[in-house]
């Protein structure tokens, strides 16, 4: 079984933080928990301080670690159920970024 992180980099709607983080850490990690294959989460904000000066394009960064064979089957689940009863999502949520990562294995 492959083993797979999900990052997704998001913004809030400007001047609706509080209400994106309401539903990020109380309703929308619950949903994700819930697709199969995902066996944890975290939920991460940019430091204050950088290695890099510059803006960053985003504040916050949820980490999913994922376990499947079939990958695509995990994306394609995913999708199914975004903006459904079973994943609804917000008007607060701005700019995203999803990136599927694969955890490398020492052999």
């Amino acid at each position: 079984m492959g083993r797979y992180v999900f990052a997704v980099h998001s913004n809030p709607v400007e001047g609706r933080e509080q209400e994106y983080n309401d539903w990020y850490s109380n309703r929308h990690l619950d949903d994700l928990l819930a697709c199969p294959g995902v066996i944890a989460a975290r939920r991460l904000t940019l430091a204050d301080l950088q290695v890099r000066d510059g803006p960053q394009p985003f504040k916050y960064l949820a980490l999913y670690e994922i376990e499947a064979d079939d990958p695509q089957g995990f994306i394609d689940e995913l999708f199914a159920r975004i903006g459904t009863g079973r994943m609804p999502r917000t008007t607060a949520l701005g700019d995203v970024s999803p990136v599927l990562w694969k955890v490398l294995q020492n052999e």
